[in-house]
């Protein structure tokens, strides 16, 4: 897996593009208060995003080979970081919120979990320094 990140220069602030080896693109900037001008995502938050991401796609997988009727996943993911350089997660909480039809809860309970200890390679790694929690609510589909 490969990436290239540009400064994108100096009348730009902090920003900086991404390019990934799959050939997507995306900008990163920092806060006003560091330089940025608020123009993309933080490194950090993308970090976030993407152990986000890795668990639900795991999670909707792991579902779909079990034969459950899975519909929907949204996780929603809440951290704390260290006060002092470096700044690393100390605390990641991930909430799935689960729609389907009929969804045996201990089937959604297997799959987070194996997310969380197996698949997962983004939360495993960010777990090295985080404290990962999860828990999850099923909705059934058609619900509000």
């Amino acid at each position: 897996m490969d990436c290239v990140v540009r400064w994108v220069g100096v009348d730009a602030g902090m920003s900086f593009m991404a390019e990934t080896g799959s050939g997507h693109a995306l900008v990163m900037d920092g806060a006003p208060e560091a330089g940025g001008r608020n123009l993309g995502p933080r490194p950090m938050e993308l970090l976030l995003a993407g152990a986000g991401g890795c668990s639900a796609f795991d999670v909707v997988m792991i579902l779909k080979k079990s034969r459950q009727r899975v519909t929907g996943c949204v996780v929603s993911l809440s951290s704390e970081r260290a006060t002092e350089d470096p700044k690393v997660f100390t605390k990641i909480h991930f909430h799935y919120r689960v729609t389907g039809h009929k969804l045996k809860p201990e089937a959604v309970a297997r799959a987070v979990e194996l997310s969380k200890t197996k698949y997962c390679s983004a939360s495993i790694m960010l777990g090295e320094t985080a404290a990962i929690t999860a828990d999850f609510s099923i909705v059934e589909e058609g619900e509000v």
